[in-house]
């Protein structure tokens, strides 16, 4: 069954509506993603298992709760999902981290792949895919087909704003993959960007055009 969540919380609302405006900085915007990163983790990292260890207190010895097992894998999509990597570390500082590389063709807009490096035993891991905008869906499905290609199993797919269209194809084709979006947007227009969306993320986090 497909599944996706809609994040509400206010203080995600507003730091996204920060990053929208086109007169916030290379630097403000940096740090604003890798916010925004962080509390989208807490909520899509509820359900990591855990395992009762034993540990003593200053007062005394007891049983008390750790992440179980080979833990956490974060994928950000090249390059914008980089942004997003720091935020859920910070959660998560044992968490492993892959690349996956696509660009996304100026004329047709179909994705194409040039980079991959995954840590190993995915199918132990939790796995993040992690790209700030989900637009037509390509990069998104693709990087999802090269994680279950490797071996991955459980697979969450993380983005800041998505477009209708991309979301909708994501749920089609990988029904399995839990979805957390930031804020879904009105439509794509015909360059295929996202509106109202934040522009180009990539470039806004590296200060490149």
């Amino acid at each position: 069954m497909a599944k996706y969540t809609i994040m509400g919380h206010p203080l995600l609302q507003h730091k996204i509506t920060l990053l929208r405006d086109k007169n916030t900085g290379t630097n403000e915007f940096r740090k604003l993603v890798e916010e925004i990163a962080m509390l989208m983790a807490y909520e899509a990292l509820r359900d990591l298992p855990i395992e009762m260890v034993e540990i003593e207190t200053p007062i005394e010895e007891c049983l008390a709760p750790v992440i179980a097992g080979k833990k956490l894998a974060v994928v950000p999509i090249l390059r914008a999902g980089l942004g997003m990597v720091s935020g859920i570390t910070a959660l998560v500082p044992t968490a492993k981290v892959g690349h996956i590389g696509i660009y996304r063709d100026p004329e047709t807009h179909a994705p194409h792949d040039y980079y991959c490096k995954l840590p190993d035993q995915l199918e132990d891991r939790t796995i993040v895919i992690v790209d700030p905008m989900l637009a037509t869906g390509g990069s998104a499905v693709d990087a999802i087909n090269y994680v279950k290609q490797q071996g991955g199993k459980n697979i969450k797919f993380m983005c800041i704003i998505a477009a209708p269209e991309g979301l909708q194809r994501l749920l089609d084709e990988h029904p399995d993959v839990q979805v957390y979006v930031g804020q879904l947007d009105r439509e794509l227009n015909d360059n295929a960007y996202i509106c109202p969306g934040l522009g180009d993320a990539g470039d806004r986090i590296f200060g490149t055009k």
